[in-house]
């Protein structure tokens, strides 16, 4: 063991990191994945620990497992030496060095007479990223942490995030050296099947390629990072540093880069084709930024565009970079500085998202919708027997009560519902008969879709509806809603626990009881006020446990989001400021845009996009930010957004391509996948692990189906919050667009909104915020900057 005034670590005499903690937590956190955890829950990992790693060159295969290391250990550090015929891995662990930091040296060694060619290194970096078997909470809370990664040409970085949000995390910057990506392994149990509830746990193994990481001859069609190995020249030693430093949050995570030499970039991550795109740039003392260019693919060819650098009179190490892109798709911006050194960001440039949400609408009302004469008749595809796969319904009735109306999109949902959808998921249609879908069991989660289905249905005039009234049709949303909620209505004990808990029905519930109110149902209003109440109250007693973030995960953001936002459309302030707090530790940042959304895994099976779940934490994030007032929540919230976005982009050239209107459900952030090198950073569907068994044999019926699956209703949620909005930060001596661009003048801002059916713009400054403006189909404003 060694230790300095910050950390103390252990290597295993095996060569692995077996202890990582910092001296002064209070939780004593390993920061590493612990082999003792591994071997009492079964999972055969033991080859993934941090510090093992695996490396081919010259098409022969080498392993920190193939080797017995020679460990030294002085007062301030730890070598470890791997010695092969005809090479050598040493690693060193220094404490000594700085002493609040951990230092860490990896030496690769050609011992031959001959060139070699490393075809692939990849050295294991088992950070905690844990969702531990345990239902005391607060484990997976205090001991557990999301991994946000940066890749760069030579400011590689990860920010370990503890999940709590309030604790200290752990940052990881490149120092020399490049690294090529980060991989995810992940390992997982699920016993959903078995009626176990919470039923999933697992973890990410994350793993660093120096080199290569991909099988021979492997294509995809991600541009952006490298996959190349390197040659060694005989008795040639090559090198990489890499020092981890403790942070209180994202700007210290970034102050710390700084102080590590990293410069600090800042990115607009959702563009408009034809708008103006922003980064920023800060430089640490010395290092000067001498050019940048945007990379970018129209139509399979690489293009470049070189972008003007302005760097600010007063401050010599800030500059912002401007530029209108003139193309859609991923846009690379390589940023290079006086040192030889090169940073990178990736943004996204979409077509208006207005666009992007009517194509949608009419590829599911065209495509995905059975007629009387296709069976099961009057469904949308793919056919789920879970609920979320209704989420698709919801948002083409939400896009037709904000934006143009369709009559005959609206009658295809409404022939859904009441032919398809009530049928399905109850007994003869009775409400309080709820069909077992999934074999002696049904899911509460379920409801909660339909009752918003038939929620929407009754927004409509009844001139548009063609089966029913609208009336009808909110008294029918009323019942299933009751059902979703009130754990009186269920015989069994699953039911009855289910029913407690919340889901994304915080998103339309006070609509729900406002209507009804308004319509003077006070009978109905009272009961499901009354239950709402009870629910709250025993999740405000419950919140310093945390109780409410385990749903059939054993921590899981569709648990603590929905609570989050919950808890703020309630009132429940300070309980709100504690799962708030688990929000803002879940949503990304990074360099790439696509790895800012909320951390989840199971979907994908690796660190993801997932449109679902990550586009409702979005949403209550921003629910948060309403209650609260609080910017980092709405910037958090929007962060993720764009990500979200991203799964319903068909000028993506960087990934798997999507004909107009469609969308796929996640997107693998990790490159490679390492349990399924074919889906690295591509967009997919669940059923695509159908071919592996297991679960997902159970779950699909084939890996053929759409991967659109369980999409729609964070599209829903989005227009709720972003749709028809946009906010104006004040920042300095500058302002911070959310949700639009701006140019300026001397004078003045010239504010666009990216909102789809936007009329608000919203000034904030020092938690006040202003209305602007307010009109409908209003997408541009002036502000002077004597206002702001």
């Amino acid at each position: 063991m060694i230790e300095n005034k910050k950390f103390r670590m252990e290597v295993n005499k095996e060569g692995y990191v077996s202890n990582l903690t910092m001296k002064d937590d209070p939780y004593q956190m390993n920061w590493v994945i612990e082999d003792s955890y591994l071997q009492k829950k079964n999972y055969k990992d033991a080859d993934k620990l941090f510090g093992f790693f695996e490396l081919i060159a010259d098409k022969e295969k080498f392993g920190s497992r193939m080797s017995v290391p020679v460990l030294k250990e002085t007062e301030k550090g730890i070598e470890v030496v791997y010695e092969f015929e005809t090479l050598k891995v040493k690693q060193f662990y220094d404490l000594g060095k700085d002493k609040e930091a951990l230092f860490w040296s990896i030496e690769l060694e050609n011992k031959s007479q001959k060139r070699m060619n490393i075809k692939e290194f990849g050295i294991w970096t088992s950070f905690a990223y844990v969702m531990f078997r345990d239902k005391n909470v607060l484990k997976n809370i205090h001991n557990s942490a999301a991994v946000f990664p940066f890749i760069s040409k030579d400011y590689t970085k990860l920010s370990m995030v503890r999940r709590d949000g309030s604790g200290e995390s752990l940052g990881f910057y490149q120092i020399k050296g490049q690294t090529k990506s980060v991989g995810t392994y992940c390992d997982y149990l699920n016993l959903f099947f078995e009626d176990v509830s919470p039923s999933l746990d697992g973890m990410l193994f994350h793993k660093l390629y120096l080199a290569g990481g991909y099988p021979e001859g492997f294509k995809n069609h991600d541009w952006i990072y490298e996959k190349d190995g390197f040659n060694l020249e005989a008795g040639e030693k090559k090198n990489w540093q890499y020092v981890m430093s403790a942070n209180q949050g994202e700007e210290d995570f970034y102050k710390e880069g700084l102080k590590w030499r990293h410069p600090k970039v800042e990115y607009t991550p959702l563009n408009i084709i034809g708008e103006v795109a922003r980064i920023s740039v800060e430089t640490p003392e010395g290092i000067s930024m001498v050019s940048a260019d945007a990379f970018y693919k129209v139509q399979d060819e690489r293009k470049k565009t070189v972008v003007e650098i302005c760097q600010d009179k007063e401050n010599k190490e800030q500059y912002q970079l401007i530029f209108k892109p003139s193309a859609m798709g991923e846009h690379k911006i390589v940023l290079r500085f006086d040192n030889d050194t090169e940073d990178f960001v990736v943004l996204n440039v979409m077509d208006k998202i207005e666009t992007v949400i009517e194509e949608r609408v009419e590829y599911i009302c065209d495509k995905l919708y059975h007629d009387e004469t296709i069976n099961p008749p009057f469904a949308f595809e793919p056919i789920s027997n879970q609920g979320e796969s209704l989420g698709k319904a919801n948002l083409v009735l939400q896009k037709n009560l904000l934006g143009k109306l369709d009559a005959s999109q609206v009658q295809k949902v409404e022939k859904c519902a009441v032919n398809y959808v009530r049928p399905k998921w109850f007994i003869d249609g009775d409400f309080r008969k709820p069909r077992k879908l999934y074999g002696d069991f049904y899911r509460c989660m379920d409801f909660e879709y339909i009752a918003h289905l038939f929620y929407l249905l009754s927004e409509f005039e009844d001139e548009t509806l063609v089966l029913n009234t609208a009336d009808t049709y909110l008294e029918w949303a009323t019942e299933i809603f009751e059902l979703r909620v009130n754990p009186e209505l269920h015989q069994e004990e699953r039911g009855k626990e289910e029913s407690q808990m919340l889901g994304v029905y915080f998103l339309y519930f006070e609509r729900l009881l406002d209507k009804l109110k308004k319509k003077g149902r006070m009978e109905q209003y009272n009961k499901i006020k009354a239950i709402w109440e009870s629910v709250m109250d025993k999740i405000d007693e419950e919140a310093k446990t945390y109780k409410a973030a385990i749903t059939e995960h054993f921590f899981d953001n569709a648990g603590f989001g929905p609570t989050a936002g919950a808890l703020c459309e309630s009132g429940r302030i300070e309980s709100a400021k504690q799962y708030g707090a688990l929000l803002l530790a879940n949503i990304g940042y990074s360099n790439d845009f696509r790895a800012q959304n909320p951390d989840r895994w199971w979907e994908a099976l690796t660190y993801m996009i997932h449109s679902l779940w990550g586009g409702v934490t979005a949403a209550s994030a921003y629910k948060v930010f309403d209650k609260l007032k609080d910017t980092r929540y709405l910037e958090a919230g929007y962060r993720a957004t764009a990500g979200i976005l991203y799964c319903y982009d068909t000028h993506s050239t960087a990934t798997s391509p999507l004909e107009k209107g469609m969308a796929a459900s996640t997107y693998a952030v990790a490159g490679p996948h390492i349990n399924r090198p074919d889906l690295s950073r591509e967009r997919f569907g669940q059923s695509a692990f159908y071919r592996d068994g297991g679960i997902f044999a159970k779950l699909f019926d084939n890996d053929s189906q759409t991967p659109d699956w369980d999409m729609g209703e964070e599209l829903v949620a989005y227009l709720e919050n972003f749709g028809d909005k946009a906010f104006i930060i004040k920042k300095e001596t500058s302002i911070l667009v959310i949700n639009g661009s701006f140019e300026e003048t001397d004078t003045e801002y010239k504010i666009t909104s990216f909102a789809p059916y936007s009329r608000g713009f919203y000034f904030i400054s020092d938690g006040d915020i202003i209305e602007l403006a307010n009109e409908k189909g209003l997408q541009k404003i002036t502000l002077k900057k004597e206002r702001v």
